[in-house]
């Protein structure tokens, strides 16, 4: 299956397949080379949050670059104790200020804090109508959140960004979403790491002449999740870019799904505390 670069989402707007995560990177020049190495090498999406602390970085990264700001995609999330209608309002436009832009392409509620995000995302529905933000949604929701949000809310999320790998293939969530016309995006698609050494997935990647990583990045876009592998590294940075030029059979694609143990590398969203 021929793979396009971008996903277009519910309401029109194009959101590219793969992006820059920044999760863990300093807010100095660690951030700022990544992200202009990564916009020199084609990317066209940054993934950030509040709760990173580098949105300041991200934005000198951008302006640093020379790329037109209507050629990128930035997203940015709202944090656990940001929520709350007013809350979110002004922590969206903290967010703008660090980051030195007018809008942002997609703004996310980073955790479904039980009695807060509703309110929160009343907030977003404001930010979106305003046309302060091009698209909206959450990151850590399971099906359960997803109802809940949706009973009440006016504008359905347009994206889910979750843990998702080999190991953790979010098939029931994925379909669930899918389902719903919500678009779902991995983070931590290489698991920090811990797969990286899997047997299985050097075979395949010996049999296409790709790396581990951009095997299962490739897993990924075949199976319609958008992706945000984290790096700081140039090499890197250019290796994860390099997954559209070959295509996994479905046997390697069936054989990447029997990784799966339900193995977390991150917090469970059912059991996630306020912590910062």
């Amino acid at each position: 299956m021929t793979v396009e670069t971008y996903k277009v989402l519910t309401n029109g707007v194009q959101i590219p397949r793969i992006g820059l995560g920044v999760w863990k990177a300093e807010n100095n020049e660690q951030v700022v080379n990544a992200v202009k190495w990564a916009i020199e090498a084609g990317y066209r999406m940054i993934d950030t949050a509040s709760v990173y602390k580098n949105e300041e970085g991200v934005g000198r990264g951008i302006k640093e670059s020379g790329i037109a700001r209507e050629d990128l995609f930035v997203t940015s999330k709202v944090y656990n104790d940001e929520q709350g209608y007013d809350e979110t309002l002004k922590a969206f436009d903290q967010s703008l200020e660090r980051l030195g832009l007018d809008y942002l392409d997609l703004y996310l509620i980073h955790w479904p804090v039980a009695d807060k995000y509703k309110e929160t995302w009343r907030a977003m529905e404001k930010l979106y109508k305003d046309g302060r933000v091009r698209a909206i949604g959450v990151s850590n929701f399971h099906p359960h959140h997803l109802e809940d949000l949706m009973f009440s809310a006016e504008i359905k999320p347009m994206m889910n960004q979750v843990e998702l790998h080999p190991r953790l293939n979010q098939k029931a969530l994925h379909a669930f979403c899918q389902a719903n016309d919500i678009a779902v995006t991995a983070y931590s698609p290489l698991g920090h790491g811990t797969i990286l050494e899997n047997q299985l997935l050097q075979t395949i990647a010996d049999k296409y002449g790709k790396t581990i990583p951009q095997v299962i990045l490739r897993w990924d876009v075949q199976n319609d999740v958008i992706v945000i592998p984290k790096s700081v590294n140039q090499d890197r940075i250019i290796s994860n870019l390099a997954i559209f030029d070959f295509e996994l059979s479905k046997e390697d694609m069936v054989a990447i799904d029997t990784l799966h143990t339900g193995e977390r590398v991150n917090k469970n969203p059912d059991t996630f505390l306020i912590e910062r």
